[in-house]
């Protein structure tokens, strides 16, 4: 190992495993992050592997790539190239970050370049000479950064193979045939003669041809090829075509394949873990052997020659087969045959095949093939499922879904599952076959996160956005298996309420868009963007700030709201989605919605209606948002269980309000909110072609503004940090501006109009315009709050205009000049008499409290003005009106 590259890995494994360091040969007691136990050890002088000595109960193994990948990067920044060295980049690449001892291949490669015009990125390459003067090289600066492209081919190779410069050796006796260069390699360095095709579709007629004419020439017998290609459905489907084309052209063939498990290995990663011994390749010959099996049978046996187990479930053909030996009809069949049991010479090939036709039987359980691909859970709920792939022998494509433990553990549950999930799909097996499939498949199964919503993870570090992830600044597609594979991190989200459609291809993204609504909207579009794309990042910004605004848009009918937001839901890979209406929603609905999305906005529409008869049964109030103002969670409920665990899950995303009226809340809720008002006053034949375009624009044109948003994060979070303290100072020098939560959460939308510059191409002018447009809205804000509740103010206009029309007191029972006693149910009355409305009682209790016209003091019991004027009155019919009342007591108004 390099001597600069081991003080860094020895530095971060020390930090990261705490080793003891006591012995000089070995690293030891590091804590396994498999296990946990304090059983993790690696070679002191060349730490490439860190292995788990638990080897029955963990048996973990790391190479230094998979736990350190920025070290193995960008090779020409650590290792750049010299008049004396001009490879330097190349060798290192191949010596660090694939293992060879580069002094048995000087000679076989050089160190090109390679510059991509589109992204305008480029990279420093390790190139090979191909046939007929193609070339391949491997991009080894950041190679992610091309997306699935890592390495370029110039030329055509098809029909050849690469080979060492040096040849194939006359007398060898087989050739491993491998798709990289890099594997011919690792099979080279361990000794065995090998060649690649340069990828699994490439069949070498060609080069057969040669090495068939120079065999014949010089009277030698063909050599055994053995295809090596790469483990997944399109390696081992030409693997098969591969032997049966060479076996027709009269070369002796056969297959080898790398071992399955938990990490997808190539040969030169088996390489690296010293994988490729004579023991090892034995294995990997076998497992190509049962790959090219002709049939069931034939498989059968020959795993039963190698395990010798009396009786097993196995896969031909996309189909679950079980296999069975009786061995006394075994014994008596060999008996016939001639042989004994003391018979110390072996019996043939031949003769063993025979007695296994006649002992054994193969059996098929089901026509598809139930594979366990891995275990998913809900911690939290205690609710867990293995997640299977359901292949089938016909074309149709293989289903995946899960499974429950219950389901797994009996046969008739697992039958009705299966054929629920997998049409045409018939389990015939019995339990006690079950239990030998799945306890061949469940054990030591991959495991893979779940988390319960769409976005981002602040757990992992991770946004999942659809069928994309991005962590770190790196985007990955969902593989295979449905779960993003981030090397030590498998994760996927089990929430299926919410897709996003994201295109992956920037390339494709229409700056159009950004002229469009600013023409339709101005400053109260690129406000809601700015707080839109400041959702992407809520849970960072509440990691650090604590908190994030609401936003409401209200507005006439017609004046674009619903416009404005359904195309922000585009940005996002949202089509055809608006919001929700809470007022239709349960209680139970409506915190489920606010859980299933993180660092997006929740959507509540037409939260100011809702008949009377329908908001009995489901009341929405919003001080039910409060907590979600700091990302806590909106509603608890039980786990179900036998314990005392309740589900908390906390808010992570944020709040946007669309409605026609103002919310009417607490003061507590109305700080919260940033309230951005549209009307149709501005409306003209420009605007209604720009939110025209905004709404006909094809969905892959936008939605990789969320793509570009996730990507930026790390600059766009370091740059709001920045900027963030500076507009609150800005705001707090406003003498209008009391309230501190006013203050930052207009702040905090200045300075992501600012961070949106990193992503959007928006004018200066345009930016600055909207903040100054912020600082009108913060103080309207706060002047909004300085007012009385809408209900409360109803209610003085109601009591002002009873006690202005006579010149003795109607509903004021206070006898203090200072105070204003009134009884809610008397006033409601005398109110009804003169056609006066008042708010409903329930409602209106909830606001008078909170009064800041006239001080709320107090309910009490009082010495009655009113009927004391009416007891004193002439013609009083009937008893005489109590002298005290219960009332709510003010101070009257200075």
């Amino acid at each position: 190992m390099n001597v600069q590259l081991r003080e860094e890995v020895v530095t971060r494994l020390l930090r990261d495993f705490d080793f003891k360091t006591n012995n000089k040969d070995f690293f030891q007691q590091g804590r396994c992050p498999s296990c946990g136990k304090k059983e993790l050890y690696a070679p002191a002088e060349s730490p490439w592997l860190v292995r788990c000595g638990r080897m029955n109960k963990c048996a973990a193994e790391y190479h230094i790539k998979e736990l350190y990948p920025e070290l193995f990067e960008s090779w020409s920044d650590r290792y750049q190239p010299t008049p004396k060295s001009p490879s330097a980049s190349a060798d290192a690449y191949l010596r660090d970050g694939r293992g060879f001892d580069i002094s048995k291949i000087k000679g076989w490669y050089t160190q090109g370049s390679y510059y991509c015009t589109e992204r305008q990125i480029g990279t420093a390459t390790v190139k090979f000479e191909l046939p007929n003067g193609a070339s391949w090289e491997r991009f080894i600066d950041k190679p992610q950064r091309f997306g699935k492209m890592k390495a370029n081919f110039v030329g055509k190779y098809k029909g050849q193979w690469w080979q060492p410069p040096t040849g194939i050796p006359e007398d060898t006796k087989e050739i491993w045939l491998t798709e990289g260069i890099f594997d011919a390699i690792a099979l080279i360095q361990s000794g065995i003669p090998a060649v690649s095709l340069m990828s699994c579709n490439n069949y070498p007629n060609a080069a057969l041809d040669a090495l068939k004419k120079e065999c014949e020439k010089s009277d030698r017998h063909l050599p055994l090829l053995v295809f090596a290609l790469d483990d997944g459905p399109a390696g081992e489907s030409f693997t098969r075509k591969f032997v049966n084309y060479a076996r027709k052209a009269g070369f002796p063939a056969t297959a080898a394949q790398p071992p399955k498990g938990k990490v997808k290995l190539d040969w030169n990663e088996l390489f690296q873990r010293s994988r490729l011994t004579r023991k090892h390749l034995d294995e990997y010959l076998y497992l190509g052997s049962l790959l090219i099996a002709k049939n069931a049978t034939e498989k059968a046996r020959l795993m039963h020659q190698k395990t010798q187990q009396k009786e097993f479930p196995f896969r031909f053909d996309n189909r679950l087969f079980w296999f069975k030996i009786d061995y006394d009809r075994y014994v008596k069949a060999m008996n016939r045959l001639g042989w004994d049991a003391d018979d110390t010479k072996e019996a043939s090939e031949e003769d063993i095949d025979n007695a296994l036709k006649e002992s054994s039987s193969v059996v098929e359980l089901a026509a598809c093939y139930p594979e366990a691909l891995y275990y998913q859970a809900h911690e939290v709920t205690d609710e867990s499922w293995y997640y299977f792939r359901v292949s089938f022998p016909h074309d149709n494509a293989p289903i995946k879904n899960t499974f429950s433990g219950g389901q797994l553990s009996s046969a008739s549950e697992f039958k009705k599952r299966l054929m629920s999930v997998a049409p045409g799909a018939v389990w015939t097996g019995s339990s006690g076959q079950l239990d030998r499939l799945m306890k061949q498949q469940l054990y030591d199964i991959k495991r893979v996160q779940g988390v319960d919503f769409v976005g981002y993870s602040r757990e992992y570090g991770i946004y999942i956005l659809g069928d994309l992830a991005v962590k770190d600044g790196v985007t990955k597609p969902l593989n295979d298996e449905d779960f993003f594979d981030f090397g030590k991190l498998n994760i996927k989200t089990l929430n299926k309420s919410v897709s996003l459609n994201v295109n992956p291809d920037l390339k494709e993204l229409n700056p159009e868009w950004e002229q469009n609504l600013y023409t339709a909207f101005k400053e109260n579009g690129l406000i809601s963007l700015a707080f839109w794309f400041g959702s992407l990042y809520a849970e960072q910004v509440r990691a650090f700030d604590k908190t994030y605004p609401f936003l409401e848009l209200i507005g006439e009918p017609g004046s674009g709201k619903s416009t404005l937001i359904e195309f922000m839901w585009r940005l996002c890979g949202r089509p055809d989605e608006e919001g929700f209406d809470p007022v239709k929603s349960t209680a139970a609905a409506r915190a489920r919605r606010l859980s299933q999305v993180a660092n997006l906005p929740v959507v509540l529409i037409e939260g100011d209606r809702g008949d009377a008869k329908d908001m009995k049964q489901r009341s929405f109030d919003w001080d039910e948002l409060k907590t979600a103002y700091n990302g806590r969670s909106p509603r608890s409920r039980g786990v179900k269980n036998a314990g005392n665990e309740t589900y908390e899950p906390p808010f992570r995303g944020t709040i946007v309000i669309s409605q026609n009226a103002e919310v009417q809340a607490s003061q507590a809720v109305l700080e919260r909110i940033i309230h951005i008002k549209t009307d149709r006053k501005g409306h003209n034949a420009d605007t209604r072609q720009a939110a025209r375009a905004l709404e006909t624009m094809p969905i892959e044109q936008v939605s990789g503004f969320i793509l570009k948003c996730a990507l930026a994060e790390k600059r766009v979070i370091e740059l709001y940090k920045e900027k963030l303290p500076h507009y609150e100072a800005r705001l707090a020098e406003n003498d209008d501006l009391k309230t501190h939560r006013i203050i930052k959460n207009h702040a905090q939308i200045m300075a992501m109009l600012d961070c949106l510059a990193l992503v959007t191409g928006f004018k200066g002018s345009q930016i600055e315009a909207a903040k100054e447009k912020l600082v009108e809205l913060a103080l309207q804000r706060q002047q909004a709050i300085s007012a009385d509740h809408p209900m409360v103010q109803q209610f003085w206009d109601v009591f002002d205009y009873l006690e202005e029309k006579f010149e003795w007191p109607v509903v004021n029972h206070s006898k203090d000049d200072g105070l204003i006693a009134v009884n809610l149910n008397h006033m409601e009355e005398e109110a009804g008499e003169f056609r006066q409305k008042l708010p409903p009682l329930p409602d209106l209790k909830k606001h008078l409290k909170a009064c800041k016209s006239r001080k709320f003091l107090d309910v009490k019991t009082v010495r009655s003005a009113v009927n004391d004027h009416l007891n004193k009155g002439s013609g009083v019919v009937g008893p005489r009106k109590p002298a005290s009342v219960k009332c709510w007591v003010f101070e009257r108004e200075r």
